[in-house]
């Protein structure tokens, strides 16, 4: 195999695990980013390495509830109202899949990319300080009752086609499992051989320095464009500079797309933006991250403060982040977890990269040799991103991955060349 210069474009979880495997294949590899870490969904996750979410948010049944869900003040969706005209078209093919064929579909694909994440973070950190944040952990969907749980029986059934096993809690089993939970609260499954991190920003800073400490180049900057001659990438202009290289990988999430669109490859991808609130010291932490499924966030105990993270927002790269999503996500928890008080709080919103067929775009630009993409892993980028890593180092290398690649394929969009 011969060695190749490849010039990564975003540091986030997937630019960095490329970057990885591209070194342990033999490659030399610069990384190219802005640097304002604390952008990065990577750095906001919830934590959890959440192997069996695959279920889209497009599930069957989310067409009924989207207006009670944007007009309830109680429920986890917002919109900005004025950046409803520029996302219709993105929103109606993203709703075109609320069907049971696609979600199983999407599940399917997905399983394959995060199904085994433990393990993948696992090696991906290997010989690294990063190793230490690595926390394997059950993972818990928590509900009010039974029938609510019931009311995700499609969801859950898909995941047992796929091969995931849980075990069933009533509250009893719940509160001897861990007793910090409202008794309001009364079911809950359980899966294990899961994972957390318990400090994704500094994670991601620990890969980044093992990826330096082994000879890579971290390189702050905007990207222009990548430069091409004759249908073949030759370098990446940064700062009105070119870099030389043989291959250019585009990981920059939700802002992938203004470079993509240069190279004639026009993806339906807007930005899913999360939330996070931070309880510094909290009286109370739990034992393992659970999925409060009523409200559906993720409450993780990470190193000094319990994170709450979730809740969807549609309004653009441009527009301030809201309040009303914090506020929710405080009285959510004090519900779940009564009696809870912590001493300082920290707030989060981040641009989390979404497809809208909610499968993450992965391999060569079609038509352009030397170009390839990695993103559009909505709220699952962690979980995933040692995967895509690596699944992109196999193809830049030209080894073929065990999985079939073709559901993740950029050309699936059909786009349109310029």
């Amino acid at each position: 195999m011969a060695m190749k210069t490849v010039i990564i474009i975003g540091a986030g979880i997937v630019g960095i695990s490329t970057a990885i495997w591209l070194q342990r294949a033999g490659h030399s590899v610069k990384i190219v980013d802005r640097g304002v870490a604390k952008d990065r969904a990577s750095y906001g996750n919830g934590g959890v390495l959440a192997s069996c979410a695959v279920i889209p948010v497009t599930g069957p049944g989310l067409l009924k509830k989207v207006p009670k869900m944007l007009f309830d003040p109680r429920q986890p969706l917002f919109l900005k109202w004025s950046y409803l005209p520029k996302l219709t078209p993105w929103l109606l093919r993203y709703l075109s899949h609320c069907n049971p064929q696609d979600t199983r579909r999407i599940a399917a694909a997905l399983r394959s990319i995060i199904g085994d994440s433990l393990e993948d973070h696992q090696a991906l950190a290997n010989g690294s300080a990063a190793q230490k944040r690595i926390r394997p952990s059950d993972y818990l969907f928590i509900y009010n009752n039974k029938d609510d749980y019931h009311g995700d029986a499609f969801g859950w059934s898909v995941r047992k086609e796929l091969g995931y096993a849980w075990d069933e809690f009533d509250s009893n089993d719940l509160t001897e499992y861990d007793p910090v939970f409202s008794q309001e609260l009364k079911f809950a499954t359980r899966l294990g051989k899961h994972g957390m991190i318990d400090d994704p920003g500094a994670y991601l800073n620990d890969l980044t320095d093992h990826f330096e400490q082994q000879g890579g180049q971290l390189i702050t900057g905007e990207v222009e464009d990548i430069v091409r001659i004759e249908g073949k990438v030759c370098g990446v202009r940064i700062a009105g500079e070119t870099v030389s290289a043989d291959v250019a990988v585009i990981t920059g999430g939700a802002w992938s797309s203004a470079l993509t669109k240069k190279l004639g490859l026009h993806i339906p991808l807007e930005s899913e933006r999360g939330y996070h609130l931070e309880l510094w010291e909290p009286s109370i932490m739990p034992r393992a991250p659970v999925m409060i499924a009523g409200g559906k966030f993720v409450v993780t105990p990470m190193e000094g403060r319990l994170r709450l993270a979730g809740v969807v927002e549609f309004g653009g790269l441009v527009n301030a982040r809201s309040k009303k999503p914090f506020d929710l996500l405080r009285n959510n928890i004090i519900k779940a977890i009564p009696g809870l008080t912590w001493k300082d709080e920290t707030q989060w919103m981040g641009h989390r990269p979404a497809p809208s067929d909610s499968i993450p775009v992965i391999g060569e630009i079609p038509g352009l040799s030397g170009a390839f993409v990695g993103f559009g892993h909505h709220h699952v980028g962690l979980t995933g991103g040692p995967k895509t890593g690596r699944l992109l180092a196999q193809l830049i290398s030209a080894n073929k991955p065990n999985i079939d690649m073709a559901p993740y394929s950029p050309a699936r969009f059909n786009p349109r060349r310029v």
